[in-house]
């Protein structure tokens, strides 16, 4: 039941505030880096953080971000958030203020005195958050902002980062003729490849491929179908069977986009060495994605993918590839 819940929180944690309700509302993009501070241990590391923002009211908003927590002694920790900011402005909307608070569904890389060495440890914390942004006139943001990573099981944190964001407002931008016409060709395959990183200390890693038939159900929501080959680094030998739902939004007349999928994984092929005993026939696949079209039916996308798994074999699997829309 446990797992459960947590796969549900996770699904909505990437996903929802990705569905924009309508009207359509304004939206940003952010890329901050900084530092953390952890308790038990007591220890400093790098934190980095992505996420999409979406304003529902005009004071209120809501945010998904992937938030990564640096390396500390025993611990590799990073994770998934969705946040309710309040917001206000000032100074005719030069300065921003704004405060949030969400569940924070958080992936640790712990070290073990076994002979694997190392668990992979997942759970649910509460994340508080206070930020400052500076808008400019060619909608660039800078924003500073403090993460506090509390409750629950696992260690606290504090994290003060600072990085730049982009404000798109859908209803300022033109729709082209061109834009109009891609967006009626729904469906798209796309070829890749890319490489595995298993999430233990030594960081095994291997060749992945993978090819994805993606449909699209409305302007903000797709569907995908993908079949995975994870390589072999001995740790792990997968190949998997993914379908995912997907929030996406595209950006810039719709040159860009960007999207957050969840869904099952089912392992279709696995290797694990004799004294693993577990098997897990089904994971959680959770994954941010990113695309440039180039014609009306041809893309460039980049995926990057976080496998959780129960018996201890999460993986990261880095994609890039061609895509044909038509």
């Amino acid at each position: 039941m446990r797992r459960v819940l947590q796969t549900i929180i996770a699904v909505a944690i990437l996903c929802a505030p990705l569905v924009s309700p309508a009207p359509v509302r304004a939206s940003e993009l952010y890329a901050l880096g900084g530092l953390m501070q952890s308790s038990d241990p007591t220890a400093n590391s790098y934190s980095w953080q992505l996420e999409y923002r979406q304003d529902l009211l005009k004071h209120l908003a809501a945010g998904t971000s992937y938030l990564n927590e640096g390396h500390i002694d025993g611990h590799h920790r990073d994770g998934y958030t969705v946040q309710f900011w309040g917001r206000t402005e000032l100074l005719n909307y030069r300065l921003t203020l704004g405060a949030a608070v969400g569940p924070y569904f958080y992936l640790d890389t712990k070290r073990e005195p076994t002979p694997k060495g190392f668990s992979n440890d997942h759970g649910l914390k509460a994340m508080m958050s206070l930020a400052a942004a500076w808008h400019f006139d060619n909608d660039l943001i800078f924003e500073l902002r403090s993460n506090w990573v509390k409750a629950g099981s696992s260690f606290d944190t504090v994290s003060v980062l600072g990085g730049i964001g982009y404000h798109f407002d859908p209803n300022l931008e033109p729709v082209s003729a061109e834009l109009a016409r891609s967006e009626e060709l729904k469906n798209e395959i796309t070829f890749f490849l890319g490489q595995t990183i298993v999430n233990s200390f030594s960081s095994q890693h291997s060749i992945a491929a993978a090819v994805e038939y993606r449909r699209r159900l409305s302007r903000h929501v797709d569907w995908t179908l993908e079949g995975l080959y994870e390589g072999d680094n001995r740790l792990v030998r997968r190949d998997g069977l993914i379908t995912q739902i997907w929030a996406s939004q595209p950006l810039l007349e719709g040159l860009f986009s960007v999207a957050g999928g969840a869904g099952p994984y089912f392992d279709i092929g696995h290797y694990h060495r004799p004294a693993d005993h577990e098997v897990d026939p089904v994971g959680l696949l959770l994954t941010i994605s990113g695309s440039y079209r180039f014609t009306p039916h041809w893309f460039l996308r980049a995926s990057w993918n976080r496998l959780v798994t129960s018996n201890d074999r999460d993986t990261d699997i880095i994609l890039g590839g061609l895509g044909f829309r038509f």
